[in-house]
């Protein structure tokens, strides 16, 4: 059945290629390296293939960590692919290499219909420069805070989509006593930590470099994001924490708690939330049945605004590389076209729900995308899935500023200097100043190597 749409939605793809060279190659390289993915992409490759008998698809996997150093010794043997599917921050770092063709790219973009794609995706993969577009957004997930809406409503509170109103809901449902608490922050240093923190940080326009490169970490607005987070902190579970504690929101014990939206199963099946409902993780927690109701009386809360709209994520896009054989280059862009039609971006959407998000507005709000193969977004309702996807008109973080990106950042990312601020912060009650001062010159003496 499956081969069968995907057959259907090839139709227009198949047109205007007949005048290519017999033997034609597109070569792909994706991020996508388990086995059950790359057999969906394979059989849209198929399709693509039958109804375009001079164009050869090859797919190649490349390990997301690998990519960079995979990239750059292909650029130096000119053996670059003709197309590659990364993060948004990488098509901006090879864009900057010169090894990405911007052109056939914008003309991709402007061929599938600009408008159709979220803005902030855009956004991510615009050139400063020039205003062209260094990929075709494709695929992605946000995080936010996803609440108790019923809860909210009973109370009479809005949703917590500005600091105000995530502060007063934090204090309103903390009630330690009974075991139940406002808010799940990160307060251990890992990964999850930074990812809540950096949401809050470009809520108060306080980013790592400003658009020079030069590195502003340690400023006003950015001791205004921790003082704000340290506060939080007291609403959150007895630490340090980190997204383990999402058994409380499962077994109804947490008013808000910030996840990305691959949670979306946990609390949608049963199968999936079993694993948060007992009493191993936490001791303070007594187990509970699934609630069959928890994901009808659940919203995500992309957006956080203090002084400008903020939505974590990551956005998953195709580049066109650099490429003196024009066969291939239209060949590329057909391919990416079709990929972009609405049958295959719901195949490789539903290869994961709610972590593969689509990135074309029209697509996003269709019946066949919303039914998903096992229930997952039924579970929540039309409305609420159009909510979640809107995230990415706000999509950020802190490696781009003004389109431009900065490789730095994912090295400090990588040092865990933020977590580390934080628990220092959080844990061991440091000054806040303090911190701040202690990150700042960690991240300078990473940038200076």
């Amino acid at each position: 059945m499956k081969l069968k749409t995907l057959t259907i939605g090839m139709a227009t793809a198949g047109l205007g290629l007949s005048s290519l060279a017999q033997a034609t190659t597109v070569e792909y390289w994706t991020t996508q390296t388990q086995s059950d993915r790359l057999q969906t992409i394979e059989v849209m490759v198929d399709v693509f293939e039958a109804l375009n008998p001079g164009v050869d698809v090859k797919v190649v996997a490349v390990d997301e960590n690998d990519m960079p150093k995979q990239i750059a010794a292909a650029a130096a043997s000119n053996t670059l692919p003709n197309m590659v599917e990364v993060g948004s921050n990488l098509s901006l770092a090879f864009a900057e290499q010169g090894i990405v063709d911007e052109n056939a790219t914008t003309a991709t973009v402007n061929a599938i219909g600009k408008d159709r794609f979220y803005k902030g995706a855009l956004k991510m993969v615009q050139d400063p420069d020039n205003g062209k577009y260094v990929a075709v957004p494709y695929s992605g997930w946000v995080q936010g805070i996803w609440y108790r809406a019923d809860w909210f409503e009973e109370a009479g509170l809005e949703p917590p989509t500005t600091w105000e109103n995530i502060q007063k809901a934090a204090k309103y449902f903390n009630k330690p006593k009974d075991n139940q608490y406002g808010i799940l922050i990160g307060t251990k240093a890992d990964n999850y930590a930074e990812q809540v923190y950096t949401q809050f940080a470009l809520s108060n326009d306080a980013p790592q470099f400003d658009k020079d490169g030069k590195l502003v970490f340690n400023s006003k607005a950015q001791k205004e994001v921790l003082d704000f987070y340290k506060e939080l902190a007291q609403y959150t579970p007895p630490g340090p924490q980190t997204w383990r504690a999402r058994d409380y929101y499962l077994q109804g014990k947490l008013a808000m708690f910030f996840y990305s939206t691959y949670i979306m199963d946990d609390i949608a099946l049963a199968e999936a939330a079993a694993s948060s409902l007992g009493t191993e993780n936490f001791k303070d927690l007594k187990g509970a049945a699934f609630d069959p109701d928890l994901a009808q009386n659940t919203r995500l809360a992309t957006t956080i605004t203090r002084k400008s709209p903020s939505t974590y994520g990551t956005l998953v896009a195709f580049s066109i590389m650099k490429n003196s054989d024009k066969d291939e280059v239209a060949a590329t862009q057909a391919f990416i076209e079709y990929m972009n039609e609405k049958e295959q971006v719901v195949a490789y959407s539903h290869m994961a729900p709610g972590g593969q998000l689509p990135m074309l507005r029209d697509i996003a709000q269709t019946d066949e995308f919303l039914n998903d193969p096992k229930g997952i977004f039924a579970n929540y309702g039309k409305e609420s899935i159009k909510e979640i996807i809107a995230g990415f008109e706000n999509i950020k973080d802190f490696s781009i500023v003004d389109g431009k990106a900065f490789p730095e950042s994912g090295e400090i990312f990588s040092k865990q200097i933020i977590p580390r601020m934080i628990y220092s912060t959080v844990i061991e009650d440091q000054d806040t100043q303090k911190s701040l001062d202690w990150a700042q010159k960690e991240m300078e003496q990473v940038i200076s190597k």
